[in-house]
């Protein structure tokens, strides 16, 4: 089971670094730290699994990022191995405004639920 779950993180952290262009180039175009990002909250935007309410480390790492521009750099690829709407989802939960309508990869942002 862990060897799975360090498979599924490994997977998940070769993927954002490969196809969401480079570390450098995401980081430059939208701010933060991809590596913060991607060890601090892969486990919450997994395509497998439940919604989980994503940590206080994942909420700073992604309050980090100018998210409405990363959203701009997730591909098709990617979207293999996250889930858009759960990371739509942990980005409200921590309080990261995103415009109902706007494009983040394949999926136009709802509005948010009362």
């Amino acid at each position: 089971m862990a060897t799975s779950n360090t498979c599924l993180t490994l997977t998940i952290l070769v993927v954002f670094g490969t196809l969401l262009y480079n570390t450098n180039q995401v980081s430059g175009q939208c701010g933060g730290s991809l590596p913060a990002l991607i060890s601090e909250c892969s486990k919450f935007v997994q395509k497998s699994g439940p919604k989980i309410a994503p940590s206080p480390g994942c909420c700073a790492a992604i309050r980090s990022f100018d998210v409405p521009c990363a959203c701009k750099l997730i591909t098709k690829e990617a979207e293999k191995f996250v889930s858009v709407p759960k990371a739509i989802s942990v980005a409200r939960s921590c309080g990261v405004k995103l415009p109902a309508g706007m494009q983040c990869g394949s999926i136009r942002i709802p509005p948010k639920a009362i």
